[in-house]
């Protein structure tokens, strides 16, 4: 079963890759499209249909769901295939646990324009945070990203590597991340007798270690959540635990049993444990805000 499903991943990802000449890169990570899942309104959700800019002037789209009484609003960076419409089921519960959402499609995703590539995605989630910073119903100080797959290690590089995209981040969460892209790209490519030659012409246009997910994980300091299920056959469970050994304190690691890549959520006891943690994270004094540049602290 994991081994079919592997093959299945990686005849996807050749297929793209063939079809992807601007970058082949790109072509083994993003796999894009425009078909229409559903919307909240399957689900009973209020909700607004949102539209901001990317640095590159890609326009994004999303939803924002309003929780009847939030307790803080959740920016939620998606996996990397379909669009937002297809991953709105694992988040539509947040809303009804006291938590407004935000849950967005990178450039070249649904309604977005443009083309995503590693870098442009990281660019789209720190435009969302500034989005959110905005609205007027939201709590600025009050805001936690939670990423799905390469959605979070999105997430991760983005608040290791901009200082202001942490005000006010109360917790990252992360579930079925990677914690190299090198790493998986290979694991993934070498699995196939297909794609195992693309490898040595692949790697060297990847992310490199300062800008992996288990560098960038280490040197946040704010609460950390890890999940990740231990059959999870795209991205193995290993990668979870690897991104959980390098995070600093406050951090809790969510082993799911017999979990596949990104079900850990539909899990009631997950979600539970979840809504605890955000909560438990609000309850703690929010970091200080980065000092300007050229500034610097008493010694």
């Amino acid at each position: 079963m994991a081994q079919s499903r592997r093959n299945l991943i990686a005849l996807l990802m050749l297929t793209t890759l063939l079809a992807a000449c601007r970058n082949p890169v790109e072509g083994l990570f993003f796999h894009p499209d425009r078909i229409n899942y559903g919307d909240p309104r399957q689900f009973g959700l209020a909700h607004e249909n949102v539209f901001f800019d990317a640095p590159d002037g890609s326009r994004l789209h999303g939803w924002f769901l309003r929780a009847p009484k939030p307790q803080a609003t959740v920016l939620h960076l998606h996996g990397n295939a379909a669009n937002v419409s297809n991953h709105l089921p694992l988040i539509a519960w947040m809303p009804g646990a006291g938590f407004n959402v935000l849950i967005f499609d990178y450039r070249g995703f649904g309604r977005s324009t443009g083309q995503p590539t590693l870098d442009g995605v990281v660019e789209d989630a720190a435009a969302a945070l500034r989005y959110l910073r905005t609205r007027g119903d939201v709590d600025a100080q009050r805001l936690i990203l939670f990423g799905q797959s390469i959605g979070g290690a999105t997430a991760l590089r983005l608040l290791a590597a901009d200082s202001s995209a942490r005000t006010g981040v109360r917790m990252v969460i992360t579930d079925s991340s990677f914690d190299s892209y090198r790493g998986i790209a290979r694991e993934v490519a070498i699995s196939s007798v297909v794609l195992a030659p693309f490898v040595p012409l692949a790697l060297p246009l990847l992310p490199g270690a300062q800008h992996d997910p288990v560098t960038a994980i280490a040197k946040l300091e704010i609460p950390v959540v890890v999940m990740h299920g231990t059959h999870d056959a795209v991205i193995p469970f290993a990668h979870g635990e690897r991104l959980n050994a390098a995070a600093r304190e406050p951090k809790r690691m969510l082993r799911v049993e017999r979990g596949e890549h990104m079900d850990a959520v539909t899990r009631p006891e997950v979600r539970k444990a979840l809504v605890e943690a955000m909560l438990a994270a609000l309850t703690t004094p929010s970091p200080p805000a980065p000092l300007p540049r050229g500034e610097r602290g008493a010694s």
